[in-house]
């Protein structure tokens, strides 16, 4: 009796999703994301009330069960660039996904492309933006941040004003406000 393998590119594809969306449900599921157990600190308090929807910027930060204890605002740019970044690659999957299941409908074909292209750039950037912070170098960091927020909105425009999937506006937004946390703190961490 012959038995089915799956290929070791299928095997990998299915662990790199498992993780992903692991990474997806424990950011939406965990407890402290929508009610932060403790009013919030100083430095979250002045980062949120800069960025435009404060509600989103405490419940995303406060995700991190670490945020209650961080006084500084470097401690506080890790997480929030880490959460950017999880986000944008859970995003790039799921647009993935989205893509390969629209094959036919190819109105939509083209601009999924391009959103899965532009939230590639954005893992990169954001990336780098890690790297920088490993090395001690916070100049670039709300430029890298800023550049984001503009990928998350030409991801948005590739479609043209037609109507899109909701799950896509709603990552695009979610993206976008995370970017926007990112400048605000970056911004902290450099005022330059």
């Amino acid at each position: 009796m012959a038995y089915f393998l799956p290929s070791p590119r299928l095997y990998n594809f299915f662990f790199l999703l498992l993780f992903f969306c692991c990474c997806f449900f424990t950011l939406l599921i965990n407890p402290t994301s929508s009610h932060p157990t403790q009013p919030t600190s100083e430095l979250v308090e002045s980062v949120c009330n800069t960025t435009t929807i404060y509600e989103f910027c405490v419940d995303a930060l406060y995700s991190n069960p670490r945020t209650p204890t961080i006084h500084d605002p470097y401690s506080l740019a890790y997480i929030s660039f880490t959460l950017a970044i999880v986000n944008a690659t859970d995003a790039r999957l799921n647009m993935q996904i989205l893509l390969k299941s629209n094959s036919s409908r190819s109105l939509y074909s083209k601009p999924l492309r391009r959103c899965v292209q532009l939230y590639g750039e954005a893992a990169e950037t954001l990336g780098r933006a890690l790297n920088d912070m490993n090395s001690d170098d916070y100049y670039d960091l709300a430029p890298y941040a800023a550049d984001c927020t503009r990928k998350a909105d030409n991801c948005q425009a590739a479609f043209g004003g037609r109507a899109t999937d909701s799950r896509l506006s709603r990552m695009n937004r979610d993206f976008r406000g995370l970017a926007e946390i990112c400048i605000v703190v970056s911004n902290i961490c450099y005022p330059g």
